[in-house]
Formats: structure tokens, C-alpha cells, sequence
């Protein structure tokens, strides 16, 4: 399987593979499950290289570790699943 990291460098970069509409759902501890993303509110890489960074509905910019995102849509299909615990 991919990882994630390469998934989203090739979402990046590969413009043939990079058309649609994407979306990052990671596992949200405050929330209590999954919290779906446009892929368009993701700044890529933290300083760690470990997490990503994005703006919350409240404007409020948070650092998600790669390790909780568990799926990655295109156009409303699920394209990666993180294998369940």
C-alpha cells in the first residue's frame, strides 16, 4: 500500500492523477471520529515532516500527525483507507 505522504505528493504533482475534488479524513480524539477535509485546507508537511497543517472551522490552525489519517476521497470515492486497528 502507498503511503499517505506519497499519496498526497502525487495529488501534488501529478496532474493527471491530481483532477477532482479530494478530501482527508483523519481520526479527530476531541471530536470523537472522523473529521473530513478538502484536500484545499491542507498546508503539506509540518516543520517535523511528520504532520500537516490546517485551518479548523473556527480558524484555528492545527497540526495533524500523518499516523491519523485514515482515508483520502476523490470525487466522493475512497481512493486509501488506513488499515483498521
Amino acid at each position: 500500500m502507498i503511503s499517505i505522504k506519497d499519496l498526497l505528493n502525487r495529488i501534488r504533482w501529478d496532474p493527471a492523477f491530481g483532477l477532482g475534488q479530494f478530501v482527508v479524513g483523519f481520526e479527530d480524539h476531541v471530536a470523537g471520529g472522523i473529521v473530513r477535509v478538502p484536500l484545499s485546507v491542507i498546508r503539506p508537511e509540518g516543520e517535523d515532516g511528520f504532520s500537516f497543517s490546517l485551518l479548523d472551522k473556527h480558524g484555528i490552525e492545527r497540526t495533524i500527525p500523518y499516523h491519523r489519517v485514515r482515508e483520502v476521497l476523490r470525487d466522493g470515492a475512497v481512493i486509501w483507507q488506513r488499515a483498521p486497528r
